[in-house]
């Protein structure tokens, strides 16, 4: 089964399932209840399960990526950087891109993620 990008707009049980598990400090009702055309939610699906996902925020020309985590046991494949470059594509209207630095990961490990996806570093997170 292939890996696919999907824009999430309502959740069935088992997306808040796996929702919870990639972000388990966060309201998943909330979340759903917050989305919207400028608010939106993008996610890795692979037989059934997300696997990563990030919240996207519009704001005019430029596309604000913040939550972006991928589950433990799936990192190191390519999945983040494919649902990051996969949203950038479903989005290509968007000019500039900024990446929070949510403070999630160890920062070492966000940096080379990030370069690798062609970001550079600044203050509060990443731009490209």
């Amino acid at each position: 089964m292939k890996l696919t990008i999907l824009r999430l707009t309502a959740f069935t049980p088992q997306d808040r399932i796996d929702l919870s598990r990639i972000w388990p400090d966060q309201d998943i009702k909330q979340l759903e209840h917050s989305l919207g055309e400028n608010y939106r939610l993008y996610a890795a699906r692979f037989n059934e399960r997300l696997l990563a996902a990030l919240q996207l925020e519009i704001v005019g020309t430029q596309g604000k990526v913040h939550h972006l985590e991928v589950r433990d046991a799936t990192r190191r494949r390519g999945v983040g950087k494919y649902l990051l470059e996969e949203t950038m594509q479903q989005n290509a209207s968007l000019a500039d891109w900024w990446i929070a630095d949510d403070g999630s990961d160890d920062q070492s490990v966000r940096a080379a993620f990030m370069q690798a996806c062609g970001f550079r570093a600044q203050t509060d997170g990443w731009i490209k």
